[in-house]
């Protein structure tokens, strides 16, 4: 489709929505060449998105440094200038190419251990060349291996700005990439999508200034401050972008906010009753967010809300008590766990809960036998079966409900966005999904739980379209867990501790990476562990679970280990969350090294769940690495499930820390969340300003930035 024409320019600085659109593609439609396909794979389609496409490091070609100097400068790259006098293809020890390379000063080689026939030409003998690359010292002195290289006229004048490096795909050479962007650099639309007073309010630098410095730094430019992306230029850029996807998260907020959902307001005799009946009082944190969700379900537009909590917080309660408000409101609640064995946990729990106070409650997963299948389903169908706990089982095909109120999604950034809006739609009115008004069609309520705590700029950020509830207070009676950290090597006295502790009537998890051998990874499996432990402790019971065996068969071992029958738990991460056995105070994790801060904190978090002091033993393999180390470090000095996440997000970075919750599109390309947190927060406030006062500001900026790329936040 050919682009619209430009319209008139506006008298105004700032660039209206319509302005923004006139944004063309790179380059025209008609017949795309090999570069444009290329481009395109890099999602480069319009001038603006190349214009966007900014450096990630810059090359000083601004000098050229004497050979002989250039010998002693090894390890960073350098440029040198001269004649070549000797060009040949080489067959010791394998086919190359070797070239020598003179100066007033000296010589040196270039190699080239992969080439093309034509380069041989490119570097014939007479021929004068520009080379940049690292020095390093060979057989026959220095020389450097696939340099950077350009055939220049004697006296040729020198970059006087430092060249960029640009992120590129396979076959996309960066001279290609720096004249596409160069060229659109000439042809988008300036003007500014931020006001005049907010830039002078933040003291943000131009838009254009500031991305065109990025692309051709003048000489002056401090490289340090370009590099470490703490330049104004960055900065603008950096801002500019977290504004964009405030803007867009709070947008799909409003969204959402436009559709209807059943109001869910009574809070009545099952309520009463199951807070009644709990064996326990709730915490003054658990009241505190459950409030908050019951204001939530009261309203007739949907709730979206993610429930946070350390591990052993009580975070099922809660949801158990949501579940029975949209009971007591005639409605029906769903809860869906991303493991069999998490959701088996909940289902067990809250039944024992509801079940005898009159609630049908319904257990829904793949492996039910067909007869229990299709009697849970029609039960679900009927509206008999109140509240309905299962697995991905719940958003198949066939599961009808009667009058989905609630829908909550444990884990929840375990499941992808299409899982838990398939869940959502399941409540979608009949009529409205018949005709396929999914925009405008009543959705339940959706509350979203999760024992991953979220570092505060983390939910700012990529959650800033939900409401955030914490229980930040773990129940009375739990004690702290001691973790110790120790070299397999000493797993004789591991095995020891294990034994005393179950002669005091404690029980053991010993955890395990793997199930089977494997060649790759030469880890103790669980088999093979579970082996060992029960020749070395022929006087204990012990048991085992992994993902590989049948359903029935994990529950009958689990059975076993929550009644005490089992002494040692030998599993894999199948009991990551919702295990809950308040007899267990011993968690050994076999090759710690190999697990994520997150998944050892959720595995120490089956242990101290009862009165008796609890241990996590983390046994290694040395040599560690750096990031290994910082990993046990961190779990030896603290239990705090949301600093543990904050070193977590450090180490790894938002884009794998929030797993499948949007898409790659969603990632931050510039700004850091570790030293742009005072940019978030101008950023939120810009966004709720821009919201309120100025929406063709709102739409010219994210067709800037995002081009009409929003879809990935519905969910």
């Amino acid at each position: 489709m050919p682009a619209p024409k430009k319209t008139k320019p506006a008298a105004t600085a700032e660039i209206t929505a319509a302005d923004a659109k006139t944004d063309k593609p790179a380059k025209p439609a008609a017949k795309k060449s090999t570069g444009q396909a290329k481009l395109e794979k890099l999602g480069l389609k319009s001038n603006m998105d190349l214009v966007l496409h900014l450096p990630m490091r810059y090359e000083d070609e601004t000098r050229i440094v004497p050979i002989a100097e250039a010998g002693f400068m090894t390890g960073a790259p350098v440029q040198v200038e001269g004649v070549i006098t000797s060009c040949e293809v080489q067959y010791r020890p394998r086919r190359q190419l070797v070239a020598t390379l003179v100066d007033d000063s000296g010589q040196l080689v270039m190699r080239f251990l992969n080439f093309y026939g034509s380069q041989q030409k490119q570097l014939a003998e007479g021929k004068r060349i520009r080379a940049r690359g690292e020095v390093r010292h060979g057989f026959f002195g220095a020389e450097m291996v696939h340099p950077v290289y350009k055939a220049v006229e004697e006296g040729e004048a020198l970059p006087t700005a430092l060249t960029p490096v640009y992120p590129s795909g396979e076959g996309l050479p960066q001279a290609y990439l720096r004249k596409a962007i160069a060229s659109a650099l000439s042809r988008v639309d300036w003007r500014d999508t931020l006001p005049a007073d907010l830039r002078e309010q933040l003291g943000l630098a131009p838009f254009e200034s500031s991305v065109k410095l990025l692309h051709n730094p003048p000489p002056d430019a401090d490289e340090n401050a370009l590099m470490e992306r703490s330049h104004p230029a960055w900065t603008r850029v950096k801002f500019d972008e977290l504004l964009a996807q405030q803007l867009s998260m709070k947008r799909a907020q409003q969204a959402r906010r436009s559709r209807g959902a059943p109001a869910l307001p009574v809070v009545g005799e099952l309520s009463a009753a199951l807070l009644q009946a709990l064996p326990f009082q709730l915490t003054g944190a658990q009241q505190r967010v459950l409030e908050e969700i019951r204001a939530d379900l009261r309203a007739s537009y949907p709730m979206q809300r993610l429930l946070q909590g350390d591990v052993g917080s009580g975070k099922t309660v809660v949801a158990a008590m949501a579940a029975a408000q949209a009971i007591d409101s005639g409605y029906q609640a769903a809860l869906m766990a991303p493991t069999e064995i998490l959701a088996e946990q909940h289902f067990r729990k809250i039944a024992s809960w509801l079940e005898p106070l009159g609630v049908r409650v319904a257990w829904l997963t793949g492996s039910l036998k067909k007869k229990e299948k299709n009697e849970a389903l029609a039960d679900i169908a009927s509206g008999y079966a109140r509240l309905i706990v299962g697995t991905h089982a719940l958003i198949q095909e066939g599961v009808d409900f009667a009058r989905l109120g609630l829908v909550i999604v444990d884990e929840q950034h375990r499941f992808g966005v299409g899982q838990r809006l398939a869940l959502r739609n399941k409540g979608m009115d009949a009529a409205d999904a018949a005709i396929g008004e999914a925009d405008t069609a009543t959705v339940p309520h959706q509350l979203m739980m999760s024992a991953t705590p979220i570092p505060r700029t983390l939910a700012m950020t990529y959650y800033a379209d939900l409401e955030v509830s914490v229980i930040d207070e773990l129940p009375p009676g739990r004690t702290p867990i001691v973790t110790r950290i120790i070299d397999q090597n000493r797993r004789d006295e591991v095995i020891a501790r294990v034994h005393a502790a179950a002669l005091e009537g404690r029980q053991v998890y010993w955890v395990c990476p793997l199930i089977e051998e494997s060649e790759v990874l030469q880890l103790q499996t669980a088999t093979e562990t579970h082996d060992m432990l029960a020749a070395a402790l022929p006087d204990l019971r012990v048991g085992l679970v992994h993902g590989r065996m049948k359903p029935a068969e994990k529950q009958v071992v689990m059975d076993g280990f929550s009644r005490g029958e089992i002494h040692v738990l030998v599993a894999t991460t199948v009991i990551e969350v919702g295990v809950d056995v308040p007899n267990a105070s011993l968690m050994v994790i076999e090759h710690a090294e190999r697990f994520g801060l997150s998944q050892l904190h959720q595995l120490r978090g089956r242990v101290g769940r009862g009165a008796a002091a609890s241990v996590c033993l983390l046994l290694y393999q040395a040599p560690l690495g750096p990031v290994a180390k910082q990993r046990l470090a961190t779990m030896r000095e603290t239990n705090d499930g949301f600093e543990i996440a904050r070193r977590d997000l450090e180490i790894r970075g938002p884009g794998e820390f929030l797993g499948a919750r949007q898409s790659g599109q969603a990632m931050l390309r510039f700004a850091d969340l570790q030293t742009d947190q005072w940019l978030v927060d101008a950023a939120r406030d810009a966004a709720q300003r821009l919201l309120q006062e100025d929406l063709a500001t709102v739409e010219a900026h994210l067709t800037r930035w995002l081009g009409g790329r929003e879809e990935f936040l519905k969910a």
